[in-house]
């Protein structure tokens, strides 16, 4: 008695069901993007020439000590005062810049004794080394916050809209470049400059 063949599998079917199938899976899944803390590494200088000399009046040194506590220009500071004070250090505008120009749309005090211009405004961060991640980041995120709210407010003196915005506007449309919208941008970053410096823990 002779064997019948097994039926054969239709395979072709499956194949095109598989291949809707990772279409449909490409299409609808959202990959989401990593973040982190947004720092800028200054570019690199191959010249020769020496560092300008920065005066004393124009760093604002924080240091968060291995208690977590916090030292601004060697004084106790409360972590909810930080951000005020950071602020009324950059916006000073007691002198001025390296082109021999006051600040014009400074608000603080004009205190001689502070910093001179947005533009020459340093801010120092300085950690233990059994300074808590936690303590540290907080820190951070204050200054950045104090650096936001000036530029926040420029925005909106400018523009009459705000930073964060424009910032929104450039992130949806990073394919389809806008100057006049990135032009505005680096104006306002420029009016108030990120400058924090983090320094390395002392060695124990």
């Amino acid at each position: 008695m002779a064997k019948r063949a097994a039926p054969e599998v239709n395979a072709g079917s499956m194949a095109d069901i598989a291949f809707l199938l990772l279409i449909f899976f490409l299409v609808t899944t959202t990959i989401e993007k990593d973040k982190g803390i947004l720092r800028s590494l200054p570019p690199i200088d191959d010249s020769q020439t020496e560092p300008p000399i920065i005066k004393q009046k124009n760093l604002f040194t924080i240091l968060v000590n291995r208690d977590d506590r916090l030292l601004v220009e060697e004084e106790l500071m409360d972590i909810r005062d930080l951000k005020q004070a950071a602020i009324d250090f950059l916006d000073n505008g007691g002198g001025v810049n390296a082109e021999g120009e006051s600040c014009d749309y400074c608000r603080g005090k004009r205190d001689e004794t502070s910093s001179d211009h947005p533009d020459k405004a340093i801010i120092t961060l300085k950690h233990d080394r059994e300074t808590t991640y936690g303590r540290y980041i907080e820190v951070q995120n204050e200054l950045v916050a104090a650096y936001n709210e000036l530029r926040e407010r420029e925005a909106q003196r400018i523009f009459n809209r705000s930073f964060a915005s424009m910032l929104e506007e450039k992130e949806k449309n990073q394919f389809n470049k806008d100057e006049k919208l990135n032009d505005e941008i680096k104006r306002i970053k420029d009016m108030f400059p990120l400058k924090l410096s983090e320094a390395e823990p002392d060695k124990n």
